[in-house]
């Protein structure tokens, strides 16, 4: 993970082993003025992917602050609607 400007940039897979610390980084970033988590260079996801975002659309929210999803994958979409979350999760990347 690293940031760019307001962005969250994750790589790599994102599932249940990595996203323990993902979050804790990302959350961070979150309350440091970030509003963006970019799934962009993400190449595996699991539903803790979905789990994570989230969390952190949610407590954005909570704290009344601006927060967005970026080129969610194909799979994680898959899961956001299995979950029936696709309302808060955006549109998944071409």
């Amino acid at each position: 993970m690293r940031l760019d400007g307001e962005r969250v940039l994750l790589e790599g897979p994102v599932t249940i082993a990595t996203v323990p610390a993902l979050f804790a980084r990302a959350r961070a970033a979150c309350r440091d003025g970030a509003t963006v988590l970019d799934f962009a260079a993400v190449g595996e996801v699991d539903s803790a992917a979905v789990a994570m975002a989230v969390a952190l659309l949610r407590e954005a929210a909570a704290a009344g602050r601006r927060f967005a999803v970026a080129n969610v994958p194909a799979a994680m979409a898959t899961l956001a609607e299995l979950y029936s979350v696709t309302d808060v999760i955006a549109a998944p990347r071409p």
